[in-house]
């Protein structure tokens, strides 16, 4: 018996109607991933996006009773490992496509923007993993070394949806203990992510944010924390016509206020003091030390009521209030870094070696999460009959009141008649009352015979 691979087997059922409607398996076959002969790169990559809903890893899978019916082992990491795959194509397809349908469920007032951050990306146990480094987690309370690379992400946001866009995962050229394989073709695609691994963060984000621009992906912020908030970073995105909103920490960084050279907190000084509502205590406008013009926006720390924090923004149009409400809305890839990890198995479920391993599992946990992600605007937003309500309005023509009170008037007569005569005396002199009070303007539209009566 030859079993029957269907790709439709593959996902649960409330999972094959969403990739049909994001054609995700159309993006795969536009990046190249594909083969020539065995099992689909689509069937293996429905298998393999399909097992966190199975509650499954690949292990489990190959104890299973369907162990026979699904590829082997080799057949997976094969796929896995393929170095000329474009998995960042498939990735920016998929989540433009994604974004081009959430942005018709988005009043065109609301902002949209731009998220960069960067996680730790664990490998603690491993020793020959291709590229791994010892990084530095500042993100993390206890500020701790570890095994493995930085993961830098870019996202979009309207405030309601997050869909991650783009990610790198980076190295270190100073603290590397594993360099790149010597069987990679430099010619491919997983070439080009190896280099790029050895870049730093700054270096990538210009070329993250042309790359989706291109793509399509509208907005009009990029929002970044105290750690990618500096003045030739800020200089470079605005020349692409994005705004900056971000959070700046104490540094050397200087700016000019009336040819004035001020530190962050010199410039505090200088600000003008508010009411103090909403934990805004302070504002200013002033010109970065490379000639960009911001406003800053003091405020209360939480976390310290006697300290002060400082969000900047390129955009002096803004108020400060909606500067805050703006940078707020970073807090989203926080909670995808957290699902991530957390719920879709990044940096458990496969354990390679290949960094092109990496890459591809990532990329298929960003896709679940764009799944997810469209699934929950879908399933929350607001719905209304649509244009059956307008049809319906074509169909039945709203009445008047006046035509409304003389239907009203002719019913009740007509309803009387079936009464007993001391009955319709009563109404109709109690009708009659009721008429005589009314305005005379109100008389001209009864019907005559009531008014008489």
């Amino acid at each position: 018996m030859i079993a029957n691979n269907d790709l439709n087997k593959q996902l649960p059922n409330e999972i094959k109607s969403t990739f049909k409607e994001l054609k995700i398996l159309k993006h795969l076959r536009n990046a190249g991933i594909t083969k020539n002969f065995g099992f689909s790169c689509a069937y293996i990559f429905q298998l393999v996006f399909g097992l966190i809903f199975e509650n499954k890893n690949w292990f489990r899978m190959l104890e299973g009773k369907k162990s026979t019916d699904i590829p082997a082992k080799d057949t997976v990491y094969r796929f896995l490992n393929q170095s000329t795959f474009a998995w960042r194509r498939f990735l920016l397809h998929l989540s433009a496509h994604t974004i081009a349908k959430v942005t018709k469920l988005t009043s065109h007032d609301r902002p949209k923007a731009f998220v960069l951050d960067d996680s730790s990306y664990d490998r603690n146990r491993s020793k020959s993993v291709e590229l791994l480094a010892r990084c530095f987690d500042h993100a993390s309370q206890k500020m701790r070394y570890y095994k493995g690379f930085r993961m830098l992400t870019l996202g979009w946001t309207d405030g309601a949806s997050f869909l991650p866009v783009d990610f790198s995962l980076l190295s270190s050229k100073k603290s590397q203990i594993n360099g790149i394989s010597s069987h990679i073709d430099k010619r491919s695609s997983g070439y080009k992510r190896r280099q790029e691994a050895l870049q730093s963060a700054p270096e990538q984000i210009p070329g993250m944010l042309e790359r989706v621009l291109n793509a399509g992906i509208d907005a009009t912020y990029v929002l970044m924390d105290t750690w990618f908030t500096q003045q030739p970073l800020i200089k470079a995105i605005t020349e692409k016509g994005l705004d900056v909103i971000g959070m700046v920490k104490h540094l050397n960084q200087r700016y000019l206020v009336n040819g004035e050279r001020l530190s962050l907190k010199q410039l505090y000084k200088k600000a003008t003091p508010t009411d103090g509502k909403h934990g805004i205590l302070r504002s200013i406008h002033t010109t970065q030390a490379n000639g960009v013009p911001v406003k800053i926006v003091f405020i209360r720390n939480r976390n310290k009521k006697s300290d002060w924090l400082a969000i900047l923004s390129t955009d002096r149009t803004l108020s400060d209030q909606e500067i805050i409400r703006i940078y707020g809305m970073r807090w989203d890839i926080e909670v995808f870094f957290k699902a991530a990890k957390s719920l879709l198995k990044l940096q458990k479920e496969f354990q390679s070696r290949s960094y092109d391993a990496l890459i591809s599992h990532t990329t298929i946990v960003f896709a679940r999460y764009i799944v997810l992600s469209w699934q929950n605007r879908c399933s929350n937003d607001e719905r209304t009959l649509g244009g059956m309500f307008y049809e319906l309005c074509d169909e039945i023509n709203d009445l008047d009141w006046a035509v409304a009170l003389q239907q009203l008037i002719e019913l009740l007569e007509d309803t009387l008649k079936y009464t007993k005569k001391r009955i319709q005396k009563l109404i109709k002199s109690q009708l009659q009352q009721w008429i005589a009070g009314l305005p005379n303007y109100i008389k001209a539209y009864l019907p005559v015979s009531v008014c008489e009566s």
